[in-house]
């Protein structure tokens, strides 16, 4: 599940070189699937936008209550914080095109 703008939407410009990226990462514990997100969220970053993200990890074992700030309802969820709009992304972030297309770091291929 993404969020932000509608398909209709002007696809926005690519990232301004000087853009820091807020990224918060929601898993619960050190399972397999939050291990492969945390990993494959940091592989997009360090392709991506190298020296221009922040990643928060927030584990809701230890922290239940920083679910209801951004409406997590499944995990892992990644949310993009900055820049603006908001956009989440469900799952261990293994499809790096869909990923990438979520995160609004390339644009959605409109043939599909």
């Amino acid at each position: 599940m993404m969020t932000g703008t509608p398909a209709n939407a002007v696809q926005s410009q690519p990232p301004r070189e000087e853009e820091t990226w807020e990224l918060r990462l929601y898993v619960a514990g050190q399972t397999p699937k939050s291990i492969t997100a945390f990993q494959n969220l940091k592989k997009i970053c360090e392709e991506h936008l190298a020296g221009r993200y922040r990643i928060e990890v927030i584990d809701l074992m230890e922290h239940p209550q920083l679910a209801a700030g951004d409406q997590i309802i499944a995990i892992p969820t990644l949310v993009r914080k900055l820049p603006s709009p908001l956009r989440k992304i469900v799952g261990d972030l293994r499809n790096t095109e869909r990923a990438l297309v979520g995160l609004n770091l390339r644009p959605a291929d409109s043939s599909q």
